[in-house]
């Protein structure tokens, strides 16, 4: 009893009380691209990133695509690209995941007062996989964890569609998947959102152009919020929601 006392008190409190404030030492978050030109006639980057997230002239990285894997960075002659801490990287808009040279900061989340307004209090969110390879899925159960603890908002993992207000989507949606994710959206009562998280779910990216892939039900139903990451970081996920319904820490 006395030595699991001691491993308790030597671990210290797990629990994030800000998430806002939250900084995790060692995760690969936000790309930076320094104010330089690159080297003459140099696609290194490009050449190296397995998913075609980044393009030149200027220098742009798209979050919807990226794995965050980090290739791109010691490639560079230039020094260009780096990558900081940072899990502020959630949009409201496909468009604004992309940084680059000039634009080198995501738009902040603007509250939006309608959502703010139905769910502010109470959000009930259903997980679907659909097709994916089960890290953003893992992610997405974190956050029910002592750690991020997003309960405390008012906001929770549910188990049937009926009682859910989103649809958080990870994975590229497989065709053995499509009609699956159809019939739990259908199911789900109005008015209801989309939450994609991860570049598989954003984008299809590194699936993108497989024939296995069918992403239609995004043609239909435009996500509310992206979450971008391979996987996310749950600070990403918890941030971006709060941003969106405006909730205070």
């Amino acid at each position: 009893m006395l030595k699991s006392i001691a491993v308790r008190v030597s671990q210290g409190s797990q629990f994030i009380p800000d998430p806002r404030q939250a900084s995790p030492a060692g995760f690969r978050g936000r790309p930076l691209i320094a104010a330089a030109d690159c080297a003459s006639g140099c696609d290194a980057c490009v050449a190296s990133c397995p998913t075609a997230a980044i393009t030149l002239n200027p220098v742009a990285i798209d979050l919807g695509r990226c794995v965050l894997c980090g290739d791109c960075e010691p490639v560079c002659p230039s020094a260009l690209i780096s990558f900081s801490n940072d899990v502020r990287m959630a949009a409201t808009d496909r468009q604004a995941l992309t940084v680059s040279q000039p634009r080198p900061e995501l738009d902040p989340i603007k509250v939006n007062q309608a959502l703010r307004q139905r769910f502010g209090r109470s959000l009930k969110l259903r997980s679907v996989s659909a097709g994916g390879c089960n890290g953003c899925e893992l992610e997405v159960n974190a956050l029910t964890n002592v750690n991020f603890d997003i309960g405390r908002y008012g906001i929770d993992i549910v188990a049937s569609p009926r009682h859910a207000d989103g649809l958080v989507l990870t994975g590229a949606i497989t065709r053995n998947m499509a009609q699956a994710l159809q019939l739990c959206w259908d199911a789900m009562p109005e008015p209801k959102l989309v939450i994609a998280v991860g570049a598989c779910a954003i984008s299809g990216s590194p699936f993108e152009g497989s024939s296995a892939v069918d992403r239609a039900f995004l043609n239909r139903f435009a996500p509310t919020l992206y979450v971008p990451g391979c996987p996310p970081h749950p600070l990403t996920f918890v941030r971006g929601v709060l941003d969106l319904l405006g909730i205070s820490s």
